[in-house]
């Protein structure tokens, strides 16, 4: 009976999240496997994978076949590497320790990679919500000009009515004067005009 190492989901709906197991290829996605090798995260940037790379390694030398997706990560993590490696060793390229050498300053770049990948993501992340924080600040800095010049034009409308009403007022006032300092004009003008026939005779 052939041995699949393959991606066992588990998770919520829309949220998954996969162990890696290796098993028989005539059980069900989600039954029974032999081993338990990892998980995976797709939902992370980059992709989260814990991995026992010593029992995914056994496993593949025993025969067992990875699934496409199982594969693509054995060899992000180097799985693979490491077998390629050990046949090095066997047909005598270069000794053990030189396997482990070379493994572990692929392993160190890999990291260096991952981890700059993961802050490059960070940092576009923070890009992004700074932006949108920036536009909506200016949204709400133009609404706020908006609400200002409507407030200030109701302003100088209230004042123009308020002048416009005013201006009947002080011309009644002006005619109230006006009829008031006409009779004393009127009697001011009367002696005068009496006065003016005797000076003639």
């Amino acid at each position: 009976m052939a041995v699949k190492i393959r991606l066992q989901r588990h998770g919520a709906k829309r949220r998954p999240f996969y162990f890696i197991v290796a098993a028989h290829n005539t059980v069900t996605r989600d039954g029974n496997f032999i081993e338990k090798l990892g998980t995976y995260n797709p939902l992370t940037v980059p992709a989260t994978i814990v991995l026992n790379r010593e029992r995914s390694l056994y496993w593949l030398n025993e025969g067992a076949i990875p699934s496409d997706t199982v594969d693509r990560i054995l060899s992000f993590k180097g799985v693979k590497f490491m077998k390629h490696l050990q046949r090095g060793v066997k047909l005598g390229l270069f000794d053990q320790e030189a396997a482990k050498a070379k493994f572990e300053a692929w392993d160190a770049t890999h990291e260096t990679e991952v981890s700059a990948r993961r802050e490059g993501h960070k940092k576009a992340k923070a890009d992004a919500k700074h932006a949108m924080e920036e536009i909506m600040v200016k949204k709400v800095e133009e609404k706020n000009a908006a609400k200002a010049a409507v407030v200030a034009e109701a302003a100088a409308t209230a004042e123009a009515e308020a002048a416009a009403a005013a201006a009947p007022e002080v011309e009644a006032s002006a005619e109230v004067v006006a009829e008031e300092a006409a009779p004393e004009a009127i009697a001011e003008a009367a002696p005068e005009a009496e006065a003016t026939p005797e000076a003639e005779a």
